[in-house]
């Protein structure tokens, strides 16, 4: 199912790419047939790889003219790290810090050395504690490393 998921995304962001405004639409039933897959498979790669956290927002509409809507979400490094730093909030759980560090690591503001060493910071097995304290912890950690982009963005 990952083979099949990462082939999905993969079709989607290629067809993205080639939109003039970063805005595409598709119907679920023909996709879902491109792939021989069922709905259901295009829903799950949409609800999980095509996040606001991950800088898409997707529109469904059903029916017979049906269509799904996926636009990626393109602002100034400025208002991407600020957005960012609001969305965090409080809390956060590890699957959302992760999208937040690939969205970084996709429209370049860290590199891929940087990416992989947020991801250790947040990573639940270095932060031994009970959930809830957690995701606390975890919210700050990367509330403060994207203070330090920042700064040095301000620099």
């Amino acid at each position: 199912m990952s083979k099949l998921s990462n082939a999905i995304e993969s079709f989607i962001k290629k067809m993205l790419q080639n939109t003039e405004n970063q805005t595409l639409e598709i119907r679920r039933n023909e996709l879902a047939d491109y792939f021989s897959c069922a709905p259901s498979q295009i829903n799950y790669v949409l609800s999980t790889r095509f996040s606001i956290h991950k800088g898409y927002y997707v529109e469904s509409r059903r029916g017979g003219g049906g269509y799904i809507r996926i636009t990626k979400i393109s602002i100034d490094e400025d208002d991407l790290l600020h957005t960012i730093f609001r969305i965090i909030g409080n809390s956060i759980s590890q699957s959302k810090s992760e999208d937040i560090i690939e969205r970084l690591r996709e429209e370049e503001v860290i590199s891929d050395r940087e990416g992989e060493i947020m991801k250790a910071a947040v990573n639940k097995k270095n932060l031994n504690l009970p959930v809830a304290a957690r995701d606390k912890i975890r919210a700050n950690i990367l509330k403060a490393m994207i203070a330090c982009l920042m700064r040095q963005k301000s620099e």
